[in-house]
């Protein structure tokens, strides 16, 4: 049996689309897994505890929940999460600079709001924008530092 040319290839592969929605996802995808770990960039950053909320625009209306513990080992410095609203075009969360400030202050709790500033769907692009309400709070825990020694616990 010869070997297939690249026409009849891709008629019998599926063929992946590139929405905006996607090209946005796979480029945010790629700039997370291109970051530090969260201890490489914070190295007194023992433990970090987040709770997140998804509201609807107006507010009122609690869309998901969820509460884990960051492994700071594993997870990246690019700390980001992904807007609930399916349709959402160049959306989402990024709570990279909120860690870093509280880290930076040595805060033990940080909590906000955000709005998400992407388009409601690629049929509003330019037009409505999602601005799904994510709360947030981060709980954070430091290593001891020994000034005596100079070495952190």
């Amino acid at each position: 049996m010869g070997r297939l040319t690249w026409e009849q290839n891709r008629n019998i592969m599926p063929q992946q689309k590139f929405t905006p929605r996607a090209d946005y996802r796979l480029q945010e995808s790629q700039r997370t897994k291109e970051s530090a770990s969260l201890s490489e960039k914070y190295r007194e950053l023992k433990s970090l505890t987040v709770e997140l909320a998804y509201f609807s625009p107006e507010g009122v209306t609690r869309s998901s929940q969820i509460k884990y513990t960051v492994n700071p080992n594993h997870a990246k410095s690019v700390f980001r999460f992904d807007c609930p609203n399916s349709e959402c075009i160049r959306g989402d969360f990024d709570l990279s600079e909120a860690l870093a400030h509280a880290v930076a202050a040595r805060q033990t709790t940080a909590t906000g709001e955000m709005r998400c500033q992407g388009w409601l769907s690629k049929t509003t692009i330019d037009e409505i924008h999602c601005h799904n309400i994510l709360r947030y709070k981060l709980s954070l825990e430091y290593g001891v530092s020994c000034a005596v020694s100079g070495r952190a616990e």
